[in-house]
């Protein structure tokens, strides 16, 4: 099933946010390398398993955030003083 391509929503996060998330995904790709690691560490097959399953929903949502930051704008920070547009 093919599914038509998503039109571009243009939402902005900001910079805060979208540091979270990127540290987010690290989090969940570094869990998902350890998760993978300790297989050759386990000896039941329903352990196995559970832990291949762990490993592959960690690495579907660092994708899904990946492609939610791909469609996110990054919001630009308001300045920190008003800007008088009056020319004297």
């Amino acid at each position: 099933m093919m599914r038509e391509p998503m039109v571009q929503e243009g939402f902005e996060i900001s910079p805060r946010f979208r540091r979270s998330i990127e540290e987010r995904i690290a989090r969940l790709e570094e869990g998902a390398d350890f998760d993978e690691a300790q297989l050759q560490f386990l000896t039941d097959q329903d352990h196995i398993r559970r832990q291949v399953r762990l490993v592959a929903v960690e690495r579907a949502e660092a994708l899904r955030m990946r492609l939610f930051l791909d469609r996110a704008g990054t919001r630009l920070p308001r300045p920190l003083i008003a800007l008088d547009k009056k020319i004297s």
